[in-house]
């Protein structure tokens, strides 16, 4: 559960941003490198909360 809720969040929060900072550059919205940036976003807060931050706790 904790894995599909990071997945949403990154979407939610990759969208929102890819369509503000598109709509104040005046490019069209591309939905396709706002996943990208979603799959990335993923990842990273993988690595930081499984990696990084178990590694401190101990």
């Amino acid at each position: 559960m904790h894995y599909i809720m990071t997945i949403v969040w990154a979407v939610f929060i990759s969208l929102a941003s890819s369509f503000v900072l598109t709509s104040m550059a005046g490019e069209p919205f591309v939905l396709f490198e706002a996943l990208i940036l979603a799959a990335i976003l993923s990842v990273a807060a993988f690595i930081i909360g499984d990696v990084i931050l178990k590694v401190e706790k101990e």
